[in-house]
């Protein structure tokens, strides 16, 4: 079974607030020039914040932060995001499957930008059961 999808919209401006929340000033989330100085196309999300806009995606599908059991991914491409007011947006997939354990689901997770994945080996267990919308 697959869920509904969640399309998170990310702006320069998030990126801003969440370095400011993470402590994360590195250049290549704010500098185009810095960025592309050290051989990336341009301005690149930070990876725990697109980590936890798919597990932000993973706890809306459960109904409760609380009901993640486990989540991990690997990071495989960037989030490009574009200086203008639109941004870029990751769209989050997730196909149910089933545990050995009685009460538990595995939700095999897709995050892609711009058609192309951005995370690999992306998966979540949850309990209880799934609000899908």
């Amino acid at each position: 079974m697959e869920l509904p999808v969640k399309t998170f919209r990310v702006t320069r401006a998030d990126l801003i607030r969440y370095a400011g929340a993470s402590g994360d000033f590195n250049p290549i989330h704010w500098s185009d020039r810095f960025a592309t100085k050290v051989g990336l196309p341009g301005v690149i999300a930070h990876g725990m914040f697109t980590m936890a806009l798919v597990g932000r995606a993973v706890t809306e599908w459960a109904g409760s932060p609380d009901a993640v059991v486990e989540y991990g991914v690997r990071f495989t491409r960037p989030v490009l995001v574009p200086d203008d007011d639109q941004g870029t947006e990751i769209e989050v997939r997730a196909v149910v499957r089933d545990t050995p354990e009685p009460g538990l689901t595995r939700l095999d997770l897709t995050a892609t930008c711009l058609g192309e994945k951005v995370l690999a080996q992306a998966r979540a267990t949850i309990r209880g059961s799934l609000a899908a919308g």
